[in-house]
């Protein structure tokens, strides 16, 4: 599965499931699943 995808699908989860949260705190957790996803990515090697 494409790391990409993956960290759309978080985003999107967090998106819906935090719809209160502030465009900052938006910003802010998608840098760090972007981080997440590039580790993931480095760890399997993609």
């Amino acid at each position: 599965m494409n790391v990409f995808v993956i960290w759309f699908v978080m985003v999107v989860a967090w998106n819906f499931g935090y719809p209160e949260a502030s465009p900052l705190e938006d910003v802010v957790v998608a840098v760090i699943l972007s981080l997440f996803s590039t580790m993931l990515k480095k760890l399997l090697k993609f």
